[in-house]
C-alpha cells in the first residue's frame, strides 16, 4: 500500500499553494531517498511455499487495478487545479510536477506490469494508463522491441556508456516511437493489411490520444491543454530515466552474425532497497524481471549474478542527473558486467 502515499502528497500539492505545491518532488526525491541510507538492502528471496501464497493472493492483483480510478481521478482533479487563475507559476510548476509523477509511478509503471500480463482486460487497463501520459505506443514497443532487444545497440531504451541522460531521452524517445510504428508495420505486412486502418494499434494509440487531447482543450483551455502536456512530458521523461538507470553501459554480446546471447540477470542494473522495491511494485528487482518478463511483480527474486546499484530509483535518478559524479558511480562497475560503449 506504500505507493499510494504518492497521491496523498499530490493531493496536499492540489489543495494548497507555495512550497507545498511541491511536496509530491521532496517526497520522491529527499524523503525517501534518505529512507534508503537508513533501510539496508534485502537480498533475501521468498521460499517455495510463500511464492506459492502470494501467486494464488488476488490483493496484489487489485492493489494495481485500483490503480486506474485513482490516476483519472486525479488526472481529472489535476485539470481543474490548474485552472485556478489565483495561481502564481510557482504554484503551477509544484502542481505540475506532482501529476507528472503521478504519470510515471502510479501510470506508467502499473502500465508495465499489467502490459505482461496475457488478460485483455489487464492489457485494457495498461493502455488506459499510458493515455494519460499520452505514451501509449510503449506498450506495443517496450513488450515487442525492448524485450527482445535489451542491452543492445538495436534497443533505443538501453543506454550507452558515456551517454548523457539528456541525450538519451532524445534518442530513447523517438526511436522508440518510430520503433513502435515499425513494430506494426511488419505486423500487419505479415497480414497483408494497410499500415494506416485502425488494424493499426500505434494509428489507434495516436487517434485516441489526440482525441483525449481536443477533449481538455475543449473542456477546459489551451493554457490548462498546455499545463497538462507539461505534466505528461514529465511523466514518460521519468520512465526515461528509469530506462537509462535500469541498463545503462551492459551489453549482450553477439553469438553469431545474427544472433545475441539470450538476456540474463547480469543484462539489468537491479536494486533490493526496500523502500524503492515498496513504492514500484518490486520494479527495482529488474534483473528477474527480464529474466523471465511474464513473473508477476510479487514473485520477482534477487539473482546473485546480477549487477547492483549502489542506491534505489529515486537516489539513482538524481545521480544520472548529474552526468560526471553518474559517470564517476557507475562506469567502474560496469567494467566488471560488460559495456557498450
Amino acid at each position: 500500500m506504500l505507493v499510494f502515499t504518492l497521491p496523498i502528497t499530490v493531493a496536499v500539492s492540489f489543495t494548497n499553494q507555495g512550497w507545498l505545491t511541491f511536496l509530491p518532488l521532496l517526497y520522491a526525491f529527499f524523503i525517501i531517498p534518505l529512507l534508503e541510507l537508513f533501510f539496508k538492502p534485502d537480498a533475501k528471496n521468498a521460499s517455495a511455499a510463500e511464492l506459492e501464497i502470494r501467486k494464488a493472493d488476488k490483493l496484489y492483483d487489485y492493489l494495481l487495478y485500483a490503480v486506474v480510478p485513482v490516476q483519472y481521478g486525479f488526472l481529472v482533479w489535476f485539470l481543474f487545479a490548474v485552472g485556478d487563475s489565483g495561481l502564481n507559476v510557482w504554484d503551477l510548476a509544484g502542481r505540475i510536477s506532482g501529476f507528472g509523477l503521478m504519470c510515471g509511478v502510479l501510470g506508467i509503471n502499473v502500465a508495465h506490469e499489467l502490459g505482461h500480463r496475457a488478460t485483455k482486460h489487464e492489457q485494457l487497463m495498461a493502455k488506459t494508463l499510458l493515455l494519460t501520459s499520452q505514451y501509449m505506443h510503449f506498450f506495443i514497443e517496450h513488450n515487442r522491441g525492448h524485450h527482445k532487444h535489451v542491452s543492445t545497440k538495436e534497443d533505443p531504451s538501453s543506454a550507452r556508456k558515456n551517454e548523457i541522460l539528456p541525450a538519451f531521452w532524445i534518442r530513447s524517445v523517438f526511436t522508440g516511437y518510430a520503433s513502435a510504428w515499425r513494430l506494426e508495420n511488419e505486423r500487419l505486412r505479415r497480414k497483408k493489411q494497410g499500415l494506416f486502418s485502425l488494424n493499426n494499434e500505434a494509428f489507434r494509440f495516436l487517434l485516441i490520444q489526440l482525441l483525449l487531447l481536443v477533449l481538455i482543450g475543449v473542456l477546459f483551455s489551451v493554457m490548462v491543454l498546455f499545463f497538462y502536456v507539461l505534466a505528461a512530458t514529465f511523466g514518460f521523461l521519468l520512465l526515461e530515466t528509469v530506462n537509462y538507470i535500469e541498463h545503462y553501459g551492459l551489453q549482450r554480446q553477439k553469438v553469431s552474425e545474427f544472433r545475441y546471447e539470450n538476456a540474463s540477470p547480469k543484462h539489468s542494473w537491479n536494486s533490493n532497497h526496500v523502500v524503492g522495491r515498496l513504492m514500484l511494485f518490486e520494479l527495482s528487482r529488474h534483473s528477474d524481471h527480464h529474466y523471465k518478463a511474464s513473473k508477476k511483480y510479487q514473485l520477482l527474486e534477487h539473482h546473485e549474478d546480477s549487477p547492483q546499484m549502489p542506491t534505489g530509483y529515486p537516489g539513482m535518478i538524481i545521480l544520472a542527473l548529474l552526468p560526471p559524479l553518474w559517470f564517476w558511480v557507475m562506469n567502474k562497475r560496469t567494467e566488471k558486467w560488460g559495456s557498450n560503449s
